[in-house]
């Protein structure tokens, strides 16, 4: 069940949720430090996180599904928003260069045809990030973050869901170690709750970061038959032939 794009904009206007904007933020831009004359799009509830891309990018789409609600991005700058069916992407075949999911994957109720509408959008060899929350991490397990709700998930089962989808993870990155607290004191110290996590209990993270590339496979050629496989297949067409004899 989506839940409600009020209650997402409220979250990353909270302290914890300006926190959890800056510490995803910075894993996905290590992963792309730059989109520079690309096309990029984003789906779910992705604008906390596209603060740098909207400068680089030739085309940049934030498309939030209709069972969510959408909110434009901001009054002082145009809007790039676009309210949409979450697997009937309002984008033609290999248009986007980079595709980033934020509160998408863990909400929608057929996550194989979310992926492949992605796929069909991206062009051969695109970029996916994807952000899950961490089916291991705290995160997970309190409802009082948009982290809370919706299906978690491990890396093996990410993994797994992308390659069934012709997608081969390429990075995994975690972020998020800092306790969903919305006391400003340990807030203030979520640098150094990131840092420590990362070295020392990386898999704990509150969410899963995962990059993969488009795969395209070329057809396959035929496979040259084994002595025995040919007398199979000949015996099968003599025979009507024998039978049909008078």
């Amino acid at each position: 069940m989506w839940p409600d794009v009020l209650t997402m904009r409220d979250f990353y206007d909270s302290h914890l949720g300006y926190v959890t904007r800056r510490m995803i933020r910075r894993k996905i831009r290590e992963l792309w430090p730059e989109v520079k004359g690309r096309n990029m799009i984003a789906l779910g509830y992705p604008t906390p996180f596209l603060r740098y891309y909207r400068e680089e990018a030739t085309r940049l789409v934030a498309l939030m599904p209709a069972e969510q609600g959408a909110l434009s991005w901001s009054g002082k700058i145009p809007n790039i928003v676009v309210l949409t069916e979450e697997v009937a992407l309002p984008l033609a075949n290999k248009s986007a260069d980079f595709a980033l999911l934020v509160h998408a994957l863990e909400f929608t109720v057929d996550p194989n045809a979310m992926i492949q509408e992605v796929w069909r959008v991206l062009a051969d060899g695109g970029r996916l990030i994807v952000v899950v929350p961490n089916r291991a991490g705290i995160w997970a397990r309190t409802e009082k973050t948009p982290f809370g709700q919706g299906h978690p998930y491990s890396l093996f089962q990410l993994h797994r869901l992308l390659k069934e989808n012709t997608f081969c993870p390429i990075n995994s990155e975690y972020a998020l170690y800092i306790p969903p607290f919305q006391s400003r004191v340990p807030l203030s110290t979520a640098t150094a709750w990131e840092k420590i996590g990362y070295r020392w209990f990386k898999t704990l993270s509150g969410v899963l970061i995962v990059e993969a590339v488009k795969e395209v496979y070329a057809g396959l050629p035929a496979q040259e038959l084994s002595w025995k496989a040919k007398l199979q297949v000949s015996k099968k067409l003599i025979l009507p032939l024998k039978m049909g004899k008078k």
